[in-house]
């Protein structure tokens, strides 16, 4: 597996909380065919490791050819709520490709999860690097891991759905769900349908939900997330009122008392080192003239 950073989602994802059909993300995927035709993987390689202007070729590449899906409508777009409508008046399949962490947050009743990038847990010397400097560039604010590609995404799907189901596809904000119809399509998938905006996009009504959190607040993390400073938690307390904005005050006063009781008790940790390191010379000192009198004494 190969995994996709921070930085990438950044460049990717931008700050915006849905996907433009007429200007859709691109994201590096590279079909690859392999001897089996209705099969195909995605190659995926760092930012630091790419060259910008063939990244930017790779990006526009993938932009056009899910573009060219829309616009020949080889994959049917539909809203969060004509994709709920759709699961229950037609019975279709909402395939939910995202990673683990957004799934345990919200998912669709009955929904199939089948992640087409998902966390990346492994421990060797080289991911570990990565998880750290993903963490120091800003996963400890966004909460972002870091993912990787799972390369029986296609095999997995093929598993559990014939090629002629009717499939939704969703991921969060979109990205991914598009990427995952890209590979679906190339392996013989033709009733394929993608929720725009993703989940996200989703008001309460309109898709079933599961799990702890409401689809907007799947995505978030981190220490961002704790404060109430995502666009979906500042977008949700302008409805809510000052009872749902106060919440995450009392979370910002909490956490400057908290720091500040540590650098208080840093402060006087440190005093109390200190006295107890003058308590022992002046002990050793004594000890000293101690032993030199007595031995005046002799």
């Amino acid at each position: 597996m190969t995994t996709i950073t921070l930085q990438q989602c950044r460049n990717l994802m931008g700050r915006r909380n849905y996907f433009n059909v007429s200007k859709p993300y691109s994201l590096k995927l590279k079909p690859c065919y392999t001897t089996h035709y209705h099969h195909s993987s995605i190659q995926m390689r760092a930012d630091e490791e790419d060259d910008p202007v063939k990244q930017m070729k790779e990006m526009t590449a993938a932009r056009k050819r899910w573009e060219s899906l829309i616009r020949e409508e080889k994959v049917k777009v539909l809203t969060p709520k004509e994709a709920g409508y759709a699961i229950q008046l037609s019975n279709k399949t909402l395939l939910d490709v995202r990673p683990s962490t957004e799934h345990k947050k919200a998912c669709v009743k009955s929904s199939t999860w089948i992640p087409i990038f998902d966390v990346d847990n492994r421990f060797d010397a080289g991911n570990v690097s990565k998880k750290i400097t993903n963490f120091m560039m800003g996963g400890w604010w966004s909460g972002v891991p870091i993912l990787s590609y799972d390369n029986q995404f296609i095999s997995k799907v093929e598993e559990k759905f014939s090629k002629d189901t009717d499939l939704i596809v969703a991921c969060q904000k979109g990205l991914r769900s598009l990427a995952a119809c890209e590979q679906l399509y190339n392996a013989g998938y033709r009733n394929l349908f993608w929720v725009q905006g993703g989940l996200e996009a989703a008001e309460e009504e309109d898709l079933e939900r599961e799990g702890p959190e409401s689809f907007k607040f799947a995505g978030i993390g981190g220490v961002s997330e704790f404060l109430g400073w995502t666009d979906q938690q500042r977008a949700a307390g302008a409805k809510e009122g000052w009872g749902y904005r106060l919440v995450f005050s009392a979370r910002l006063v909490g956490l400057f008392l908290f720091a500040d009781a540590l650098f208080i008790g840093a402060q006087q940790a440190g005093h109390y080192l200190q006295d107890l390191r003058l308590k022992e010379d002046d002990d050793a000192e004594m000890d000293k003239w101690r032993d030199l009198e007595g031995a005046n004494s002799k």
